[in-house]
């Protein structure tokens, strides 16, 4: 095999669309892990001073995992359309680089939003500590970041649902 067969082998649609879904639950999950850690380490400390908020901790640490999960949706909706699932189908390169594109946004807002909704639960835990009636505050100060990774979930979504190949 020369290398110039083995680069085309390798740019193929099938494989562009599986990259695109291979980065949005990579990009997407690595953003929920750092945040999840992040807001589990302020909730350590808070645990060790009183163990008693550990429920309302867990609910704050719980939202940054969310854009790892809408990356997951986002990657197997990709490998539904690709029809691994059931019959295969053969993608064109701009088939697949739709796909690979359209993987983006989830990927690459996830990954930020999961990070800064971290950082405001991990404020949240700091407000509970020191006020525990107003973990309703902090659970929604938390969860208005959400909304941009939901509006990313969308925006990759959509596409690649309304994406229907050779069409």
């Amino acid at each position: 095999m020369t290398f110039m067969e083995f680069f085309t082998g390798l740019f193929t649609g099938n494989n562009l669309a599986l990259t695109g879904a291979a980065v949005a639950a990579i990009v997407a999950g690595m953003g929920s892990a750092k945040g999840v850690g992040m807001v589990g380490e302020a909730s350590t400390g808070l645990m060790m001073e009183d163990p008693s908020k550990f429920g309302k901790a867990l609910i704050l640490q719980a939202l940054p995992g969310t854009q790892g999960i809408y990356g997951l949706i986002t990657a197997f909706v990709i490998i539904l359309k690709m029809g691994l699932l059931g019959t295969p189908v053969t993608l064109t390169l701009g088939e697949g680089a739709f796909l690979l594109f359209a993987a983006m946004p989830i990927a690459i807002v996830g990954y930020f939003s999961a990070i800064k909704q971290a950082r405001v639960a991990a404020a949240g835990i700091n407000l509970i500590g020191k006020h525990p009636g107003e973990v309703g505050k902090a659970i929604t100060a938390a969860a208005l970041v959400e909304t941009y990774a939901i509006f990313a979930l969308l925006v990759s979504l959509l596409p690649i649902l309304f994406f229907t190949p050779g069409a």
